[in-house]
């Protein structure tokens, strides 16, 4: 899908087909769309909620799941203390419950495909969800192509598809799994005990074994400038890496 075609998607209703908790602070909504559509892998959708009277907020989540036929999508949503829609999510929704949803949208960051070399992807909490679904694309379509994911989490427990994660890096070994926890010890030697910085990104690549051509950053504001930051320093070219901002 375009980027002009994408700008053009129109509303349509979709229902909760399931609830998925995922970490303390994410869940995962599994919608079951009235018409159904394809995706790419690191496109998002607006969703809108209305009042009764009359009141809209509306709110942008990137797509967890691969590009695939099913009509149901997975979007993994984070609970925030101010954020409208997130609380309606977390509190208020149930199975069954019918929503307003637009897309697929966005032309930007998405997967290569076909991807021919070396992908390194890093996110932060939330900004794990559409790299997840970059990781779900090239598992079904089981690529050769190397694939690193250097990942900041808190704790161990706030992992955003954990179990997955480590179950990819077991079967695959074109995938690298690094971990950046930074608020306790990570039990893996592998992993690290300090936010992303330039030695860090240097070492994840030397797990690669290949110079990506292609990098994906997602997160924050401020975590998106630091890695950026780190990716150039580590000798990666700006026209390489693109990224995703959440909020501020």
């Amino acid at each position: 899908m375009t980027e002009n075609s994408a700008q053009i998607a129109s509303w349509q209703s979709c229902v909760i087909d399931g609830i998925v908790q995922q970490t303390p602070s994410v869940k995962s909504f599994f919608l079951r769309l009235s018409r159904p559509f394809a995706h790419i892998a690191g496109q998002h959708v607006d969703i809108r909620l209305t009042a009764p009277d009359g009141y809209n907020a509306m709110r942008s989540y990137s797509i967890a799941s691969a590009a695939a036929s099913s009509p149901i999508i997975e979007l993994a949503i984070e609970r925030l203390s101010d954020g409208e829609v997130s609380l309606f999510f977390h509190d208020i929704a149930l199975i069954g419950d019918e929503i307003e949803l637009r897309g697929p949208l966005g032309g930007h960051f998405l997967w290569p495909e076909p991807a021919v070399d070396a992908v390194l992807l890093i996110g932060a909490g939330s900004g794990l969800v559409p790299l997840m679904a970059m990781i779900r694309q090239r598992s079904t379509l089981k690529p050769t192509v190397p694939t690193a994911l250097l990942l900041s989490a808190q704790t161990a427990e706030d992992v955003l598809f954990s179990k997955e994660l480590h179950s990819i890096e077991i079967r695959d070994a074109e995938f690298v799994l690094a971990l950046a926890i930074t608020r306790e010890i990570p039990i893996r030697a592998s992993d690290f005990a300090r936010r992303i910085d330039v030695a860090m990104v240097q070492d994840v690549l030397a797990r690669l074994h290949r110079k990506p051509t292609q990098v994906f950053v997602c997160g924050s504001n401020g975590f998106v400038n630091i890695a950026t930051e780190s990716a150039l320093l580590a000798g990666l070219d700006a026209s390489i890496i693109k990224t995703e901002r959440y909020g501020g």
